[in-house]
């Protein structure tokens, strides 16, 4: 399934029917009057966050929702039906904004979140309801309310718990299919990651959620690479892991570089609390280790974790520093592994 995180669509809520105007004419009955019904109310249009989403690829195929308008009222005081209402089904963590791209309208980041977004017109009075002690027999009615129309967009930001961060070919895809299920695409060439990548991880019996985004690069904010756009989908995030290439010449410069995009993008992205590891630190001397990680602790000021995605080195104490920095209403209980109390055996 094609990733797709930004789509736009247009809606469009139902108008309510017309009034009716009708007299009862039967056989026998001498006073019949005004018994003209109401016209029936215009569908809606909602926005609802339902499970089995992650994408948004399902409105690059359909952009246009339409309600139905509501019929029209008719004779013997019958009211016209009314619209069924349009539902968007969207992922969890689905932004909706206004046209402009920057009015946020809704934020549905929880399971079952639901918005409106255009409401139907109600439906016109028949004369029945015009009918007074001094008007017995109206002849007007009224029409129904136009519905709304409007383009929304529809932005989705990722729901993890903790999120990657890095220059490209920093390590992120190998930490997350080293610490996962994921299995994200993996090679030696720049921007091999192209769309987010999300990876259960477990640690102390605890599971949380990681995002992979595209690599940064020094001037993404200002477009280069492939810009700031996936940092989104990590602003929801607990805690950031941010990744270094022991393997680099520029170690200081490196780090800094992606925490100057941080900042650039603004919002509180730059204030999350961040884990810095030193990655791939099984390709490096031990003079050279030792150099690469005091001049990345000068850098960020606080710990350096070591660490490698290909031979596992670190990552355990990596996770743990994750986990400690998200809150416990994020964190699931993994389910006891059945080996673990298994007697053991040469």
């Amino acid at each position: 399934m094609k990733f797709l995180d930004l789509a736009k669509v247009y809606i469009r809520s139902g108008s309510g029917g017309n009034g009716s105007v009708s007299f009862r004419r039967e056989k026998f009955i001498e006073y019949g009057g005004p018994d003209g019904g109401d016209g029936g109310r215009g569908g809606d249009v909602v926005a609802e966050a339902v499970d089995g989403l992650n994408t948004l690829i399902d409105f690059r195929y359909q952009q246009h929702f339409f309600a139905r308008n509501g019929q029209g009222g008719q004779g013997q005081q019958r009211t016209g039906k009314s619209g069924e209402t349009v539902v968007l089904r969207v992922p969890v963590g689905t932004e909706i904004l206004d046209e402009d791209e920057e009015t946020v309208i809704a934020d549905l980041s929880k399971l079952g979140d639901r918005v409106m977004l255009a409401q139907g017109g109600n439906g016109g009075w028949g004369n029945l309801k015009f009918k007074t002690a001094t008007n017995q027999a109206p002849s007007r009615a009224n029409p129904g309310q136009p519905g709304v129309e409007r383009t929304v967009w529809l932005r989705l930001k990722l729901i993890a718990d903790a999120g990657l961060l890095g220059l490209p070919n920093a390590g992120k895809s190998t930490f997350l299919s080293a610490t996962s299920n994921a299995r994200p695409k993996i090679a030696d060439y720049p921007f091999t990651t192209l769309h987010p990548n999300l990876g259960v991880v477990g640690v102390d019996n605890a599971e949380f959620v990681i995002a992979d985004i595209p690599g940064l690069i020094a001037g993404a904010h200002e477009g280069k690479g492939l810009g700031t756009r996936f940092l989104g989908h990590v602003e929801r995030c607990a805690v950031l892991l941010h990744l270094v290439d022991g393997t680099s010449e520029t170690v200081a410069e490196d780090y800094r570089a992606i925490i100057d995009e941080l900042e650039a993008y603004g919002g509180h992205l730059a204030d999350k609390p961040r884990v810095t590891a030193l990655n791939k630190v099984d390709a490096l001397e031990p003079e050279a280790l030792a150099d690469a990680k005091a001049a990345l602790e000068e850098a960020a000021q606080g710990r350096v974790f070591l660490m490698s995605g290909v031979s596992g080195e670190g990552l355990t104490q990596v996770l743990r520093a994750v986990r400690t920095e998200i809150t416990e209403d994020r964190i699931r209980q993994r389910a006891p592994d059945p080996e673990d109390d298994a007697p053991w055996r040469p």
